[in-house]
């Protein structure tokens, strides 16, 4: 079963998955960071293999992307992630995933981050 299969439908039109569930298929899944480069690099780190796309630049940089492809959206909380989720939903990203409380959250859970 795929992580979007387990993830919580949302009525935005992308899915809700827990750090757990990221953290079990890091490297089957693309993980988008949408914080800007200072947090990716500051006290939260990221998650191994994410890539840093901030918000404000996430809609034009996915017009290149494969709107079928499993893809995880992750900030500090779980807020601009949810945004940029509902954007790509929007946009006709079909198996678009937020990250549920964010760096905040993969942190607490005591995952490993970079």
């Amino acid at each position: 079963m795929s992580l979007f299969d387990q993830a919580s439908p949302t009525p935005q039109g992308f899915r809700d998955v827990t750090p757990a569930q990221v953290h079990e298929y890091l490297g089957k899944v693309r993980i988008v960071d949408v914080r800007e480069p200072s947090e990716f690099t500051g006290e939260l780190g990221h998650i191994p293999g994410a890539e840093l796309v901030p918000l404000a630049t996430v809609t034009d940089q996915a017009s290149s992307w494969n709107r079928s492809a499993d893809l995880v959206l992750v900030c500090r909380s779980g807020g601009r992630s949810g945004r940029a989720a509902a954007a790509l939903a929007a946009m006709g990203f079909q198996r678009v995933m937020n990250m549920v409380g964010g760096m905040l959250a993969y942190k607490e859970a005591g995952l490993p981050r970079e």
